[in-house]
């Protein structure tokens, strides 16, 4: 540690923003056995046991919203992973790189748009009446529709977005992993005749495997977490039978219902479900593909 001093003092920024913002409100999740009472403070409360925990098995609401969640959340996993992946194997194989780098910058660029900003493209791009796509669906001679009005398309509208914003961030680290392949593994597929799919099958996709199990493994550990704020801005009453999930119902409760102690007891049932996603993902993947987190 004396001798590489500087290293271990780049690293402890973000190993305090760990501790302090990740780590030490864990201690605070003991809220979720507590009848919270603000004057008496967290510890202070008088413990109620497993009193919240049995009022969200006994919501009728429970079974929609983790239905809902885990739908919405399998749904982009099965867009949001694969999509990045042929983006980076079919740029790899271009050769023009003024082409590939504006295709890189072209999806890479809306990730770097807000969340609200986002939504309210899609909300001004969707709209019934004046929405881009609606007047291109008039000019076929086909009906106007309220994509998020229809709690159906809701699903579609949230995950195509989410690929359209994300894709190309994604797609930078598979990129990477591919600049890593050895050349000599490429010289070697050429002087025995292989095409270019057979490069991509035998060479960049064996290359990039390592980094893709990773990415899922962390993907599924987070199945559970889907992202409150595009959910949120996108909901509407006519949607709500679908958009409704786990963390828009924490919101709901616990800050503008001021029930933080079952807010609480929700969030703290997410988490466990989610780690334990993440420990069985991570095993199997290491018995399967000898690639995991630990």
């Amino acid at each position: 540690m004396r001798k590489h001093w500087q290293l271990y003092l780049l690293v402890l920024p973000p190993v305090l923003f760990f501790i302090l913002f990740k780590y030490l409100p864990m201690a605070n999740a003991v809220l979720a056995f507590k009848n919270y009472q603000v004057t008496k403070g967290i510890w202070g409360s008088p413990w109620v046991g497993t009193k919240y925990f049995d009022m969200l098995f006994n919501n009728p609401q429970f079974l929609t919203l983790i239905k809902n969640t885990l739908f919405l959340s399998l749904y982009q996993l099965a867009a949001t992973f694969p999509i990045p992946i042929i983006l980076a194997l079919l740029l790899n194989e271009v050769r023009s790189l003024r082409f590939k780098k504006a295709v890189q910058l072209i999806t890479y660029a809306p990730f770097f748009i807000s969340t609200v900003v986002m939504v309210s493209i899609i909300m001004i791009f969707l709209a019934p009446r004046l929405g881009l796509l609606n007047v291109i669906l008039n000019a076929l001679g086909m009906e106007s529709t309220n994509f998020l009005g229809d709690p159906n398309k809701f699903r579609s509208v949230y995950v195509w977005a989410e690929v359209w914003q994300t894709t190309g961030y994604s797609c930078v680290i598979y990129l990477a992993a591919l600049a890593g392949v050895d050349p000599s593994l490429y010289e070697a597929a050429k002087v025995d005749g292989a095409s270019r799919l057979q490069k991509i099958i035998n060479v960049d996709i064996p290359g990039i495997l390592p980094a893709a199990v990773i990415i899922l493994i962390l993907s599924v550990g987070n199945i559970m977490s889907l992202g409150f704020e595009k959910v949120y801005l996108l909901q509407n009453p006519l949607n709500l039978q679908s958009s409704e999930i786990i963390s828009t119902y924490v919101y709901k409760i616990g800050l503008l219902n001021a029930n933080y102690s079952f807010a609480t007891a929700v969030g703290l049932f997410n988490s466990v479900i989610n780690l334990i996603l993440l420990v069985a993902v991570n095993a199997v993947s290491r018995r399967i593909s000898e690639n995991s987190l630990w």
